[in-house]
C-alpha cells in the first residue's frame, strides 16, 4: 500500500511553502484585528474591559462547553434520532442552524440578566458583542490556520508523507482527504485569507447586532420579542450554511459570503439605527 503514500506525496512536494506566508498572515489578522476593535472600544467610550470579556467568556460557555457536544451527540449516527435526521437533510440542516441560534442568544440574554445586569448604558450591548463575535473568529478561525500551519511545517520537513503511507497501510480510502489538505494548504492565497477576513468581518456585526437586539430586550419588556428575533436571524443564518453541507442548496463560498454579508449587514444595521442610535438620540434629548 506504500506506492500509494508515494503517489501522493508527489501533490505533496509540489505545495512546499506555497501558501505558509498566507496563512501566517492570516493568523496575524484574526487575531490583531478583533483585539484592536476591542481596545480602540474600550479607550474610546471609556468602557470597562471586563464586559468584552465577559462576552468571550459566555461564547466560550454556551458554544464550546454546552452548544458543541450536545449538537454532535443529537446528530450522532450512533442514535436514533441522529439517523433520522441524516435521512432529512433539510430537518438536520435546520437543526444544525437552530442550536447556535438557541445557545448563543439564551447566552446573552443571560450574560445580560445577572452578570451585566447593572450595566444599564447602551454601549454594553456593543462591547458584549465585540467579546462573544471577537473571540469566535479568534477561537475558530485562529485554531483552523494554526492547524494549517503545523500541517505546512510537517509538509515542508517531508514527514507528511510518512503520514500518508502510515494512513495508506491502515485506512487507504483516506489517503485522499490528507491529500486535498494539503492541496488546500498549497492553495492558499492573500486573496483567499482577504476574502475570509472580510466574511468575518460580516459575522461580527451579525453578532453585534444579535447582542444589540438581546440587550434591549432585556433593558425593556415590552421589547422581549427581539430576543426571539435574535435567535430567528441567527438560526436562519446558520440553517443556510448548513444547506449547503448536505448538498440540499450548491452555492459558491463567494455567493455564501455575499449571503453572510446580507445577514450581518442588514441585522446589525436594523439593530444599530432602529434601537442603538434612535436610544442614543433620546438621550441627548432629554439633556
Amino acid at each position: 500500500m506504500k506506492s500509494l503514500g508515494v503517489k501522493y506525496s508527489n501533490g505533496i512536494s509540489q505545495s512546499r511553502n506555497r501558501g505558509l506566508c498566507s496563512i501566517i498572515f492570516g493568523i496575524s489578522i484574526i487575531f490583531f484585528f478583533p483585539l484592536a476593535i476591542a481596545l480602540i472600544w474600550k479607550f474610546k467610550k471609556k468602557e470597562p474591559f471586563s464586559t468584552i470579556l465577559i462576552g468571550a467568556a459566555t461564547f466560550f460557555l454556551f458554544v464550546f462547553i454546552l452548544e458543541k457536544p450536545i449538537l454532535a451527540l443529537v446528530i450522532s449516527k450512533n442514535f436514533s434520532l441522529g439517523i433520522f435526521l441524516s435521512s432529512h437533510p433539510i430537518l438536520w440542516a435546520f437543526v444544525a442552524g437552530l442550536f447556535p441560534g438557541i445557545f448563543e442568544g439564551t447566552g446573552r440574554l443571560l450574560a445580560f440578566k445577572t452578570l451585566l445586569k447593572n450595566r444599564k448604558n447602551k454601549e454594553t450591548a456593543i462591547s458584549y458583542g465585540i467579546g462573544h463575535s471577537g473571540f469566535e473568529v479568534m477561537a475558530i478561525l485562529g485554531i483552523g490556520y494554526i492547524t494549517y500551519i503545523s500541517y505546512a511545517c510537517m509538509i515542508n520537513s517531508g514527514t507528511f508523507v510518512n503520514i500518508i503511507n502510515q494512513v495508506a497501510e491502515k485506512a487507504p480510502d483516506q489517503v485522499g482527504a490528507y491529500y486535498t489538505l494539503a492541496d488546500q494548504i498549497a492553495k492558499c492565497s492573500m486573496g483567499s485569507v482577504g476574502a475570509g477576513f472580510i466574511e468575518r468581518v460580516f459575522s461580527i456585526l451579525f453578532h453585534i447586532g444579535c447582542s444589540i437586539l438581546v440587550f434591549y430586550a432585556c433593558k425593556d419588556k415590552k421589547k422581549f420579542w427581539l430576543f426571539h428575533l435574535a435567535i430567528i436571524l441567527h438560526t436562519l443564518t446558520d440553517f443556510t450554511v448548513a444547506l449547503n453541507l448536505v448538498k440540499v442548496t450548491n452555492f459558491s463560498i463567494m455567493e455564501l459570503e455575499i449571503i453572510i454579508a446580507v445577514f450581518g449587514t442588514i441585522t446589525f444595521c436594523s439593530a444599530y439605527f432602529l434601537l442603538y442610535k434612535k436610544d442614543l438620540e433620546e438621550q441627548v434629548q432629554n439633556q
